[in-house]
This record gives C-alpha cells, structure tokens and sequence, in this order.
C-alpha cells in the first residue's frame, strides 16, 4: 500500500510537472505584441523580437516586423510618468504602423546596462534598417509623433 502511495504521488508530481511547463509555453505563444497598446518587454522578449545583443554579433540587425519604441523607464522616475500617456496614446494612433515597448530598467538591469541607458527616460526609435535614434530625457508628444514620422515611418518599405 505505501509503494502504491509513493508511485501515485510521484505520477502525480510529474503530470503536474508537465502541466506547468505546457502551460508556460502556452502563454508565451499568447504574449505576441498587442497592437495599438505599450507592451511591457522583458530581457528574453528584447532579444527575440528586438537584437540578441548576447549572441556577439557586432552590427545592429533589427529582428521586428515594424518599426518601434522603446522606453526604458522607471516607476520612480516623474518624467517617465509624465511621458507614459502621450507613449500610451501614440501605440494606439500608430497601431497598424509601429509597436511601442517599455522595459523597467530597475526589473531589466542588464538589458539597461548592454544598451547603454543611463538616464531616464531613454527612448530608443528602431527603424526597419538603419541605427537607432534616441531621445533622451522628457519629451512632449509632438516630438515623439515628428520623430515617428521622419524616422521610423520611412524605414518602412
């Protein structure tokens, strides 16, 4: 009876084993960008969908399918708070055209460190082709929409 026990519950432990680990790959399936919202990216996602900056490739490749922002930001830091909205507005105006990420430098400190991210807000603009293009500091919505239009718009092909 105890060697039934032991086996069952091992049975057990391993069914929900492989539960737990279907189910991760099945929301990872389910965390495609949402288009026309800021998208919250983690090291793992920056890496898939932006540049594998671990692989020891020196040249920039962008691995999108449409051009995007980037926000690396704090939740403590006010100009981040004050630039949120306006971020949060453009994904939705640009939502067929661009994607609009942010990555928590406090949650993404290597990410923040490879990229170089010293200051708050930093928003790196990534065309199709080309560098990317930063802004550094608070910037107001008009700004974000010019650098949309002239920069990431024309990399699109």
């Amino acid at each position: 009876a105890r060697f039934f026990i032991i086996i069952m519950r091992f049975i057990t432990t391993i069914l929900m084993t492989l539960f737990i680990v279907t189910s991760s790959f099945a929301q990872e399936k389910e965390s495609e960008p949402k288009v026309g919202s800021v998208i919250e990216m983690d090291d793992l996602m920056f890496r898939y969908r932006i540049i594998d900056y671990k692989s020891g490739e020196t040249e920039w490749k962008y691995n999108g399918d449409k051009p995007c922002i980037i926000d690396f930001y704090a939740t403590w830091c006010a100009p981040c708070r004050m630039i949120a909205p306006s971020l949060k507005e453009l994904a939705e105006e640009y939502k067929d055209s661009i994607y609009v990420y942010k990555v928590d430098v406090d949650k993404q400190k290597e990410l923040a460190m490879a990229m170089g991210i010293q200051s708050m807000p930093t928003i790196l603009l990534i065309p199709m082709t080309g560098n990317p293009q930063i802004i550094v500091g608070a910037a107001d919505k008009n700004t974000f929409r010019r650098a949309i239009e002239e920069v990431l718009l024309p990399s699109v092909k």
